[in-house]
């Protein structure tokens, strides 16, 4: 679709012979449409990446409930989310069981769940419940990171709590706070 004009533009009066020049002219109308429809293409055939999102229920604070059942300390286990990327977790009610720093990951808190999971539901036929409690010192990767080890292991019944002060204690005790 290139056209090459060779017209000699006149006639000509004597003296100097000069040379033809020739003009190109490049019509890109075929190009212009290739590219629209190789955009259209792509726009209608690419999967757009949706969103990777957990869905996390919370009660209202305000509401207090009454439907809340009582859960055995035996099978219950506490996270404490404290400074510098560690956790803290015992069994049971605080003070009566010696906390464990850990820290995130399969070799870390990922595998204590899953043995400390194993044992509750052996022992007591029921499954693990586990509180997750952040403290100040806490960031908000950590509580996400917590979440998705929830998610990994299976445990199906976790609950993000405040923080108490005797919890604070043990943290501050064990300098993760």
């Amino acid at each position: 679709m290139a056209e090459l004009d060779t017209s000699g533009g006149g006639k000509h009066k004597g003296g100097k012979v000069r040379s033809k020049k020739a003009s190109t002219r490049v019509d890109l109308t075929a190009m212009v449409d290739l590219a629209f429809l190789l955009i259209t293409f792509f726009m209608l055939t690419t999967t757009l990446s949706k969103p990777k999102a957990m869905d996390l229920v919370m009660p209202d604070k305000d509401e207090k409930t009454k439907d809340q059942l009582p859960v055995a300390a035996s099978r219950s286990m506490t996270l404490l989310l404290g400074a510098n990327n560690k956790v803290e977790w015992f069994i049971g009610e605080p003070g009566k069981s010696q906390p464990t720093t850990d820290n995130y990951g399969k070799n870390g808190l990922r595998k204590t769940l899953i043995e400390k999971g194993k044992e509750i539901q052996q022992s007591t036929g029921k499954y693990m419940v586990v509180l997750i409690k952040p403290s100040d010192k806490s960031n908000y990767k950590n509580v996400v990171d917590v979440i998705d080890e929830m998610n990994i292991t299976g445990v199906q019944s976790y609950a993000i709590v405040d923080i108490m002060p005797a919890e604070l204690e043990l943290l501050k005790r064990d300098g993760n706070y």
